[in-house]
């Protein structure tokens, strides 16, 4: 079963672990490709560190809709199974250190001497080359090292990271990204090309507007806690019950804002009048609206601010996240029932195609659970696969 028709032309060969790799591969199997999960025989290998157990949330929701066989890439054997594999495919994807690749004899050059329409794409933590490129990576490493730890937090509260690894899921996402737009150009070259980037790429770039105040106007952001570094009154606002957002950027919204806290002689108040002067007198601002805000609960504030429209939200813990109305009707979250793992809920994709639905239509694979199946799609018979299975090739 293919999770969707988009993409059920291409296979997938995944060599990935840990997270930034499997989240590039979990793209493009829920998308429908035939992706085959490659691990290293029972006894032979670690596990997947940081992925937690694999019948854990973590490792599950990584890891749905793909098949798994296991090959040992150690053993002469296991690469020439991995080579006839790579000659009827289309993407090899993996996040070895740079230097792993090269040992097996598995890297780019070599497999698209076998395949010149190979993809083939690499995540590492600092690149491929240059002078961090056998530094091992980690998402917080790459959090610290690419400038976003320095602008989360509370002004003077230090360092802090974001709450998700966002570096590594970045590199995940704009891995994807590459090869399907590798393949893409493909149709016109008929020639497939190796595809980079790095947990450090990946976290620059999500800097966005916070890189360009420093590369564009010298500015070097600091850490502005919950509120907008430009945009002002944007943050977080107590309630009689909670917390709330309130972004009330440009006149017009801020204009807005005011009459629903009644609050209208701000509106002639020197220190609020235009943008600039808010941004001077921010805490000021700030301090004032909360004086108001906690006078009633999120839920009467985010109505009437939202009936006059005034961008503004609840602050939901993750349970509070599934339950709230909306999320619920846009179904991002999925249930697959049967097998061992029966009424499992899963993170869906996050993007609605009118023809090309994604879905999840496989829990991830046991070790080795189809091993046995491709190998016999490679030609392999019966007396072949066992004698493999007895010298722990697969």
């Amino acid at each position: 079963m293919h999770a969707s028709n988009a993409l059920a032309r291409f296979k997938v060969l995944d060599l990935t672990r840990v997270r930034a790799g499997p989240t590039c591969v979990r793209q493009l199997a829920d998308w429908g490709a035939d992706v085959i999960k490659i691990e290293m025989p029972e006894g032979l290998d670690g596990g997947d560190p940081m992925g937690g157990p694999r019948q854990g949330p973590d490792f599950q929701n990584l890891h749905r809709n793909k098949r798994g066989m296991t090959l040992n890439l150690k053993d002469p054997d296991g690469v020439a199974i991995f080579k006839k594999l790579v000659a009827q495919s289309d993407v090899v994807v993996e996040n070895f250190r740079p230097d792993v690749k090269h040992r097996l004899g598995i890297d780019y050059e070599a497999l698209s001497a076998i395949n010149p329409r190979l993809v083939y794409a690499s995540i590492s933590g600092f690149g491929e080359d240059g002078p961090y490129a056998v530094r091992p990576g980690f998402d917080q490493i790459a959090q610290g090292m690419g400038g976003l730890m320095s602008i989360t937090g509370l002004p003077g509260q230090g360092p802090v990271r974001v709450g998700i690894p966002i570096a590594d899921l970045c590199a995940g996402i704009f891995a994807a990204q590459g090869i399907l737009v590798a393949l893409l150009e493909r149709e016109t070259s008929g020639k497939g090309q190796w595809v980079r980037t790095s947990l450090l790429q990946a976290q620059i770039f999500m800097l966005d507007f916070q890189a360009a105040r420093w590369l564009m106007a010298g500015e070097v952001p600091k850490q502005a806690g919950n509120n907008h570094p430009t945009s002002i009154p944007t943050g977080v606002f107590k309630t009689a019950d909670g917390h709330m957002n309130i972004a009330a950027s440009g006149q017009r919204i801020w204009e807005r804002l005011v009459k629903v806290l009644g609050q209208e002689k701000w509106l002639t108040d020197p220190r609020f009048k235009d943008g600039q002067a808010r941004s001077a007198n921010r805490d000021a601002l700030n301090a004032e609206i909360e004086a108001v805000t906690v006078t009633d609960t999120s839920a009467n504030w985010v109505a009437r601010l939202n009936e006059a429209g005034v961008p503004c939200g609840p602050i939901n813990s993750i349970d509070q996240v599934f339950a709230d109305e909306q999320v619920k009707h846009l179904g991002i979250a999925q249930h697959l029932n049967g097998g061992g793992n029966a009424a499992v809920a899963y993170v869906g994709q996050p993007i609605i195609m009118s023809r090309s639905a994604s879905e999840i239509v496989a829990h991830p694979p046991k070790l080795g659970e189809h091993t046995d199946q491709v190998l016999a799609e490679l030609g392999y018979d019966t007396a072949a696969i066992a004698d493999l299975h007895k010298r722990q090739v697969v």
